[in-house]
């Protein structure tokens, strides 16, 4: 290697250090210290006082049966609720933000008010938003219902976030009410950078619009959708505040990352909690190595 290149890559780890430190202090140094306590049997009593257990808080097999967070049915049923979530959720996002930033890149009048006001669910936070709708959907005293018996929809008022098995659908539909600007605004980006010629000869040869859409722009905005699709999934996988806000540790609606809290604060066992959060962290470092390895290539071809 030349002086000049060895120079080169020099100044890059120089400009990177900083930003290394501060991943390592925030993220790569409580990550570690999960995944010891996760091997342990530690509690919020006394932190300092444990004894290493392996892998028992993972999946032990004793006296015939199994035990551990992998075999616990809460914990499974939790999976399953996080896994409906994230792919229901994603999917709803992804088509009305699709359809969202073609509206709004259309050339009609207004159009600058309306990406304005595509935004502001988004710059909600997260705990505003939800305790907005919280009161919105209460069965007593909230507008939905109250809406909905007006207009003959229903005939008594629904307990939109009890145990009525309205729950998940309530948290969807509020998380895509919130979410769906992001994945608008992504898209949106990318259609502004689209090549004009290539709808314009398109226009000429008479092709369909939907033809247009399938065979031209969703194949050119692909690479932004792919990244819009991972980071909404990667966040709905580690879903939190929404969730617990709303219904709290119900089991109907408890995500991983609830189920981990649960452990961890209400019952106060950092070992068993901490291979919950340790678990979770496993399942999203999995989708992301899957987003490097198939949806990555994808994105190179443009």
């Amino acid at each position: 290697m030349s002086g000049a290149g060895l120079t080169s890559r020099r100044s890059i780890w120089l400009f990177l250090a900083p930003m290394l430190l501060v991943l390592l202090l925030v993220a790569a140094w409580p990550l570690a210290r999960t995944f010891y306590y996760s091997v342990t049997n530690a509690t919020l009593v006394d932190m300092t006082r444990h004894d290493f257990v392996g892998l028992s808080n993972y999946l032990t097999f004793v006296d015939g049966r199994w035990y551990g967070v992998l075999s616990d049915p809460q914990w499974l049923r939790a999976l399953r609720n996080t896994l409906v979530f994230a792919a229901v959720s994603v999917a709803l996002e992804t088509v009305l933000g699709v359809g969202i930033a073609l509206l709004v890149n259309a050339n009609l009048p207004g159009r600058g008010l309306m990406r304005a006001a595509m935004l502001v669910p988004w710059a909600i936070p997260t705990v505003v938003s939800a305790k907005i709708w919280g009161w919105m959907l209460n069965d007593q005293f909230g507008v939905i219902n109250d809406l909905l018996l007006r207009a003959g929809l229903l005939e008594t008022p629904q307990a939109w976030l009890g145990g009525s098995g309205l729950a998940m659908l309530s948290i969807i539909i509020v998380d895509v009410w919130k979410t769906t600007p992001f994945v608008a605004l992504l898209v949106l980006a990318a259609l502004q950078m689209l090549p004009r010629d290539c709808y314009e000869a398109a226009r000429v040869d008479g092709i369909h619009p939907v033809r247009v859409f399938f065979r031209v722009t969703l194949p050119l905005i692909r690479p932004a959708l792919a990244v819009a699709v991972v980071f909404r999934l990667l966040d709905a996988l580690r879903m939190f505040d929404l969730v617990y806000v709303l219904t709290g540790t119900s089991s109907e609606t408890m995500m991983l990352s609830v189920y981990a809290r649960e452990q961890l604060v209400s019952f106060q066992d950092v070992g068993y909690g901490s291979a919950a959060a340790s678990s979770l962290f496993l399942i999203i470092l999995a989708v992301t190595i899957v987003y490097v390895a198939v949806l990555r290539p994808l994105g190179d071809e443009r």
